[in-house]
This record gives C-alpha cells, sequence and structure tokens, in this order.
C-alpha cells in the first residue's frame, strides 16, 4: 500500500493550490499607488501602513531564523545551521575580498544587514497574500479622504481619478472577492456619488494588509541615509574630521594665493558632495524603482492568469531580490572602501587583500 509522507503530502497540497486555486478565488484588480496604505491608527498622529508590518515582519524572520540557527550550535551542524553557516560565510568572504580582513571587520554587521533585510523582504513578498489580502475602504471613505486631501491643498476634488472595486460581499475585513457576476467592474468615486453601489454589491478600496518593505520610499532612503552616514563615519574616523573634509572643501591653494589651482580644488570637492548627495538618491530610487516595478509587474499578471503561469515570473523575482539586495550592500561596501583607502588606511587594501 502506497504511502505518502508529510513533505510528499504538502508537495502535492501546493501543486493542487496552485491548479485549483484561481478557480476558488478570484483575485481583485490592483490599484497602484505610490504611498504605503494606512492599515490602522492606534493612537493620533501615529499611522501604521502595509509597508511598516511589512518591515517588522521581515525583522521578526530574521530573528527567529538566528535564535533557530544559533539556539543549540553544534560541531555538525544541522540544516538550518548549516544554511545559514554557508550564507554567513559567504558573506564574510565577498567583504574580505574586497576590503580586507581589518576593514571587513568593521563594514561586515551594516554590510550583511542589509543584504539580508532586502532579500528577505523581497522574498517575504512573493508569499501569497502579499498586496492582495486585507481590509476594504468604504467607498464613503475613499471619497472623504479625497475631499480632505484636495482642500488642504485648495483644489477641487478629483473623484475622477479615485478608483474603487465594486464585488460582491459584505465588505468586513480579510476579504478576497469570491469569483462574481460580470457585474463586478472598477467605478471611480465621482460614480459611486452619483450612482451608489449596484444592488447586492459593495463599493471601496481593497488596502492590503501587507506589502513589500522595499516598495516604500521612505523605507529605501532610510537604508541609503543610514548606508551613507557610515560610509561618511568611517571615512572621519580613519582619516580625522579635518583632513576628511578637506575632500569636500579645499581652499588650501587659495590660501597660498595660488587662485587657479585653488578653484579647481574648490571645484572638485563640490563635485565630490554632489557625489555623495547623488549616492543616496541612486540608492534610494534603484531599490524602490525596481521592487516596485515587479510588484505591479506580478499583480497585474496574478489578476489576469492562473498563478501556474505567473511560476517563471515569480522565479525572475526572487532573482531580482538577490541582485538588488547584493548591489546595494555591494555598492555600499565599495563606498566604505574607497573612503577609508583614500585617506592614508592602508593597512589592508583590497590590491593587498587579493594578493594573498
Amino acid at each position: 500500500m502506497f504511502r505518502m509522507n508529510r513533505t510528499r503530502a504538502l508537495l502535492v497540497l501546493i501543486v493542487i493550490l496552485l491548479l485549483a486555486g484561481p478557480l476558488i478565488i478570484h483575485v481583485p484588480s490592483p490599484e497602484i499607488l505610490l504611498p504605503a496604505e494606512k492599515v490602522a491608527e492606534p493612537f493620533k498622529g501615529f499611522r501604521l501602513t502595509n509597508t511598516v508590518l511589512a518591515t517588522w515582519l521581515t525583522m521578526s524572520v530574521l530573528a527567529l531564523l538566528s535564535w533557530g540557527a544559533t539556539r543549540n550550535l553544534k560541531l555538525v551542524p544541522g540544516r538550518l545551521q548549516n544554511l545559514l553557516e554557508m550564507a554567513v560565510e559567504a558573506l564574510w568572504n565577498f567583504v574580505e575580498s574586497v576590503a580586507g580582513r581589518h576593514n571587513g571587520r568593521r563594514f561586515f554587521p551594516l554590510i550583511a544587514t542589509i543584504f539580508l533585510f532586502i532579500v528577505i523582504s523581497a522574498w517575504l513578498a512573493l508569499l501569497p497574500g502579499f498586496a492582495t489580502i486585507g481590509g476594504v475602504k468604504s467607498a464613503d471613505e475613499v471619497v472623504h479622504e479625497v475631499k480632505v486631501e484636495a482642500q488642504k491643498d485648495n483644489k477641487t476634488p478629483n473623484l475622477e481619478s479615485a478608483k474603487m472595486l465594486v464585488f460582491n460581499g459584505t465588505g468586513a475585513a480579510v476579504v478576497i472577492p469570491p469569483r462574481g457576476s460580470k457585474e463586478d467592474k472598477e467605478i471611480t468615486a465621482a460614480e459611486y456619488e452619483k450612482h451608489g453601489a449596484p444592488a447586492g454589491k459593495t463599493a471601496g478600496s481593497l488596502v492590503p494588509f501587507l506589502r513589500s518593505a522595499n516598495t516604500d520610499l521612505n523605507t529605501t532612503l532610510a537604508m541609503a541615509l543610514i548606508a551613507m552616514f557610515m560610509v561618511e563615519f568611517w571615512g572621519i574616523r580613519t582619516a580625522g574630521f579635518f583632513k576628511y573634509a578637506r575632500r569636500f572643501v579645499n581652499v588650501r591653494q587659495l590660501m597660498r594665493g595660488n587662485i587657479m589651482w585653488g578653484l579647481i580644488d574648490a571645484f572638485v570637492g563640490a563635485l565630490e558632495g554632489v557625489g555623495e548627495i547623488a549616492r543616496v538618491i541612486s540608492f534610494t530610487f534603484r531599490l524602490f524603482g525596481n521592487m516596485f516595478a515587479g510588484e505591479i509587474l506580478l499583480l497585474v499578471i496574478v489578476s489576469l492568469l492562473p498563478f501556474v503561469v505567473v511560476l517563471p515570473f515569480v522565479a525572475l523575482e526572487i532573482f531580482v531580490g538577490f541582485v538588488q539586495a547584493l548591489v546595494f550592500a555591494g555598492l555600499t561596501l565599495v563606498f566604505a572602501t574607497m573612503a577609508v583607502a583614500s585617506h592614508g588606511d592602508h593597512d589592508e587594501s583590497p590590491e593587498h587583500a587579493a594578493g594573498h
């Protein structure tokens, strides 16, 4: 008699869900919004957004993985310990190969944290439920918010631009609208105000409980600022404040009366300052743009096609998440290495490390 172990049973269940899922439930047409959406307001002035919840989830997963791998360390590691040891060793070898042994020890905690946070956050966003399961914001709330925002800017409310879904259901929290009739459609807030919701239908806007942290411009900007702050900190600590500041404000030639070279040095220093700001902007929008575009791609395809057809795109997004994490962490590492190496820190340059 054939016995199916738990692993095989789980795989069979996953395959059945992938094949039958689109026939059972209907994913609503996605509403593409740049800003993160408010899920709750625990107290006045504190907006709990879906990207903040996703950020907390990512941190929780990282903490649980660390705890699970280190709570019972063994000389012969188990699967989880072995997996994390491989990941940490690969990251350590990468950092040391670029920055050298001494600087690698200084840079490793930040580089590893950035890489793991971005990649885990990106991969978690591929789980079913992200950006598709949430609460329903009523049509009246949508209309009210549009009018309040317009009032703040002294503009006429543009209800035509506010899109809402009309679907079967009661509008209760945690809703994926069931597959309904052909009457299910998208309407504007202006149409709702004029005609109301069709009989037996609910109008409103689906607010996902979870949305990838990497698709929030605030999150990517915060990581970019932290990364560049630490780069400047390491540069100042290595060279000293005044010596490092000469990289941006170099007036020695002007003080010596050499006007031409003094102006050139001042111009080069200004370019260096602009370059530092450009790095922050580049970090922020590169990660945000790639992750946001990937999320839109998956949302649109999932709303149109069965999930099995979407699997190649999911695999692509897994790879993109890894690449974006590696690019962000790798550029931070390179900038940090340049900041310390260009100011007399020849303890162990990348070239020296490579030679050993």
